[in-house]
């Protein structure tokens, strides 16, 4: 298995190596900063005197606002570059978390969670970003490697927040810690090796290879381009990444590039939005018309399920078990730490599966369902821990199947996209989660993972009848 692992390592050139490893350190710090409060938000919303019920209204705000947004965003990444859509995201999400941290009310709570609902999605560029660089064989072992240093920043993170809450004004200092974060990372994308990324990307199943390419950039790298890139014996499929990572918007099959300028010195400002608008436009029509509907809605149901796990979990902990913050911090962080391992074992579980990502998700899901249960029904700390343990592992493994079909069913020339496309149907469990949590809350501090199992249940069953149906349609291909 290593030797398969280093394999496949061996076949992504090391000036791409360098870029991918630096996007592993963006998504290490985006979820350190995000998990430095996330734990905190509903015992603050409870401070400033609202109701769980009022308490799921204003978490569903920053659902409403991904499941618009989300589509959006990742379709703008594809039409104008990674960098520059990037860049936008973590600078107005660290607006949104520093005015988080001046919240002394519900109505400015509710403020600050504008910005961060319409533009925190910088995973899922760092995401559309990684399936730009590698090919189809490669990629979810390179995913699993992203979500490894995307979780062991949340590992870090609830520890740190869990501490800073027993202090006074402790949701505050997250809070302005966390915008630094965002603002630190913005500068490590603005100083990303670009450059590296214009290598034209050759598959890893392809016998023919991408030759001559010559790929020219002023010393702005990407600021100010209109990018030549020629290559023999190459296709769309090759060239289609190089143009979403350097921003070139082609919706014509003679396709034009459009230069990117920061003083808008080559091209007018109108006809350029237009035609992004048009692009975006015509990215997200493709994907609405796929026949992509049941990958979609096992992902919803599964989200929501896990989404009901983690919705109350601190509060439950700390009504069912007297658990401190401090000490479900820790919890927190145990989980995640497993859950970063796991994401060393995508590469060799998906070897053994023969890359069926179909069987592994449907088996994985099984598992998360009945650990959600145990969580639900344990009587002790004890077998919260035991379900804590394996839940990270099975989420972590499933998070990345169902990624991986919708890139395999929907083709990596629109992986922003696509992938805006899965936060946007996540974004729809966001809006509903909080709500039925909030309502479940008010019967049982249970209710919402037993409300989760029901949902991952349903999930199950969609999977059984649907994934017959994707093996046989692989066949025919």
């Amino acid at each position: 298995m290593n030797n398969a692992k280093c394999c496949i390592l061996n076949q992504i050139p090391r000036r791409r190596t360098r870029i991918i490893q630096c996007i592993y350190v963006v998504g290490f710090m985006d979820l350190f900063g995000v998990s430095l409060i996330i734990p905190l938000l509903s015992h603050h919303v409870k401070a400033l005197g609202a109701s769980p019920t009022v308490a799921g209204l204003v978490g569903s705000t920053y659902g409403i606002l991904q499941l618009f947004s989300s589509t959006i965003v990742g379709s703008w990444s594809d039409v104008v570059g990674r960098r520059y859509s990037m860049l936008l995201c973590l600078l107005l999400s660290a607006l949104g978390y520093g005015l988080l941290g001046m919240s002394t009310s519900i109505a400015l709570f509710l403020l600050a969670r504008i910005p961060v609902g319409l533009f925190k999605h910088s995973l899922s560029i760092c995401r559309a970003l990684l399936s730009d660089l590698v090919s189809e064989v490669e990629r979810p072992l390179v995913m699993g490697h992203f979500n490894v240093a995307s979780s062991m920043g949340f590992i870090l993170g609830p520890v740190v927040g869990g501490y800073l809450t027993e202090h006074d004004g402790g949701f505050y200092t997250a809070s302005f810690t966390c915008a630094a974060i965002f603002l630190l990372n913005a500068g490590l994308v603005w100083l990303l090796p670009w450059s590296d990324a214009l290598t034209p990307r050759t598959d890893a199943n392809s016998n023919s290879s991408a030759s001559n390419a010559s790929c020219h950039d002023n010393d702005n790298h990407f600021t100010s381009t209109q990018q030549n890139c020629s290559q023999g014996n190459s296709d769309n499929q090759t060239t289609a990444p190089a143009a979403a990572v350097t921003g070139s918007v082609a919706p014509e099959k003679n396709q034009r590039s459009w230069s990117w300028d920061l003083d808008w010195g080559e091209v007018s400002l109108l006809p350029s939005a237009w035609r992004q608008l048009s692009s975006v436009g015509s990215k997200i029509s493709s994907v609405a018309s796929s026949d992509m509907w049941d990958l979609f809605l096992v992902r919803l149901l599964m989200a929501m399920a896990i989404m009901l796990y983690y919705s109350n979990f601190s509060l439950a902990m700390e009504e069912r078990f007297m658990l401190k913050p401090k000490a479900t911090g820790y919890l927190i962080s145990y989980s995640s730490t497993l859950g970063a391992l796991a994401g060393f074992l995508v590469g060799p579980i998906t070897k053994l599966y023969g890359n069926n990502m179909s069987a592994l998700l449907l088996h994985s899901s099984v598992l998360t369902c009945c650990l959600i249960l145990l969580y639900a029904v344990a009587p002790s700390v004890w077998h919260v821990l035991l379900s804590s343990t394996f839940i990270a592992i099975s989420t972590t493994i499933g998070r990345t199947c169902i990624t991986d079909l919708v890139l395999q069913k929907g083709g990596a020339h629109a992986s922003g996209t696509l992938i805006g496309a899965g936060q946007s149907v996540t974004a729809v469990g966001r809006v509903l989660a909080p709500l039925l949590s909030g309502l479940a809350q008010e019967f049982s501090p249970c209710g919402p993972p037993i409300l989760g199992v029901g949902l991952a249940l349903a999930g199950i069953v969609l999977l059984l009848v649907r994934v017959p149906k994707w093996d046989e349609r692989g066949k025919e291909a």
